[in-house]
């Protein structure tokens, strides 16, 4: 009877044991709230169980696997580069961009950067890299130098780099050199016909110019909102004009010179899917292009959609949204995570932007008339101090938990719970999930057959990690 009862006691202990737990699938959960209270706050661990549920449920699906993603980030402007480097001593600028770049401890990982080639709107002044006088040119470009980029851009993509040697960096141009435009002026015009050749060169000597400084442009697209002349710099250029030269000049010159930088086109707003899609039936155009960026300031986020059943082929990108300064958190916090973070992802994007890293306290620097003067920053940097605002989080809530090499997979819609899934190259699962309504609500994870149950107050954003 006593080894009965010690078999039985084995038996018992064993089917107890520790092991079945450790079968568990534990949960990590971030939250942000509209109301500020939790700000990117990891909240207490939760597990899958086999229990059913009869509330809503968002099931994630490995099997169903989309695009890759390549990251998630900013506009680094020279404006931001310039506030870092000014702004914040040696050692505050080094803690930050550990924070920014690294995933460690409060790190949000980020993994994307868009730099303007030249000069942006949110620059001190307008530049190029080959200002001259007024009626002069210089088709050889012989006196091209990367200006002021020297200053401020390039010392912080160098220390970025130090951090993340792997960071995907985007460049885009709000203007040729003036002196090969119609209207010879930073605003608006178009590029002469006669300089097409001589600004595909200009393109490629960027990139060569930044590679010898060690930094790899792993994209371009041909003109930041093409078809916004309001902007200071900017320049006007149509899809045909686009087309004629990517086939005639930037294609060819990127291929004389081993260019293995990517070439985008549009890079502009929602409303005209039609603008790219006329560019990539050019097939002599299209064998150069990789693909397609948009902002979101017209239009709806589907368009990204449409554009990839055109053409499934070459790649979606978004690249551009800003962030009031006039703006509220939690409105902010909920159309920008609906519409980007899930939306454009939901749509085929490899990468989300939000315009811009960071402004001072007066949303400065930024160009005269044209220059955005209410733009703010994901960062508020005045002398010595940081503030965090509303798409900094925003990007967080993604770039922390979901790597360069990620892939988007299934999960299901449900009224008022707009999410996104993807599965990590560690294998990680990632579930980012927005409450859009105003009242609490209740749902549940299911995976593999298990389920978790979860709840998110209004306006709430969650990100779940197992």
């Amino acid at each position: 009877m006593k080894i009965v009862t010690f078999l039985i006691l084995v038996i018992v202990v064993i089917a107890c044991s520790p092991t079945e737990k450790k079968k568990e699938i534990s949960i990590n959960y971030w939250l942000t709230t509209g109301d500020k209270s939790f700000l990117l706050t990891q909240q207490q661990n939760f597990s899958f169980s086999q229990a059913t549920t009869e509330r809503a449920v968002i099931t994630v699906d490995t099997t169903q696997q989309y695009q890759s993603i390549d990251g998630f980030g900013y506009a680094l402007t020279g404006g931001s580069a310039m506030l870092m480097n000014t702004k914040l001593n040696a050692t505050q600028r080094s803690e930050l961009l550990k924070e920014l770049f690294l995933t460690e401890e409060n790190g949000i990982g980020l993994s994307y950067l868009r730099v303007s080639i030249g000069a942006s709107d949110l620059d001190e002044f307008v530049f190029s890299y080959d200002d001259l006088k007024k009626g002069q040119t210089d088709p050889t470009l012989g006196k091209f130098n990367l200006s002021y980029d020297t200053l401020h851009l390039i010392p912080v993509l160098k220390e970025i780099l130090a951090l993340n040697p792997k960071i995907k960096i985007m460049g885009s141009p709000w203007s040729p050199p003036p002196w090969m435009k119609d209207n010879k002026l930073p605003k608006g015009g178009s590029l002469k016909p006669e300089y097409y050749e001589v600004y595909a060169n200009y393109l490629v000597k960027y990139i060569q110019a930044m590679a010898s400084k060690g930094i790899t442009i792993d994209a371009i697209t041909l003109q930041n909102e093409p078809e916004n002349p309001k902007n200071t710099p900017s320049l006007v250029m149509t899809a045909e004009e686009q087309a004629l030269f990517v086939k005639q000049n930037l294609g060819p010159a990127f291929k004389a010179n081993n260019i293995q930088t990517k070439i985008i086109v549009f890079d502009h707003n929602c409303d005209h899917p039609e603008y790219p899609i006329a560019i990539l039936n050019d097939a002599d155009a299209k064998q150069y292009i990789d693909g397609s960026a948009f902002h979101m300031y017209l239009g709806e986020i589907d368009a990204l959609s449409k554009v990839h059943n055109a053409h499934p082929d070459k790649n979606i990108y978004f690249t551009e949204q800003w962030t009031s300064g006039k703006g509220e958190f939690g409105g902010d916090l909920n159309w920008h995570t609906k519409n980007l973070i899930i939306g454009a992802t939901r749509n085929w994007s490899r990468n989300v932007l939000e315009w811009n890293l960071a402004a001072d306290p007066n949303f400065n620097p930024h160009t005269g008339d044209g220059g955005c003067d209410i733009c703010q920053g994901a960062l508020t940097i005045d002398d010595g101090s940081v503030t965090r605002n509303v798409s900094y989080y925003i990007i967080a809530h993604a770039s922390k938990f979901v790597p360069d090499g990620s892939v988007r997979i299934g999960s299901n819609l449900m009224e008022g719970l707009p999410n996104v899934a993807f599965i990590t190259p560690e294998g990680k699962k990632v579930l980012i999930v927005l409450n859009e309504t105003e009242a609490p609500k209740s749902f549940s994870i299911q995976f593999n057959g298990k389920t978790a149950n979860a709840k998110l107050t209004g306006g709430a954003v969650g990100t779940f990690v197992w």
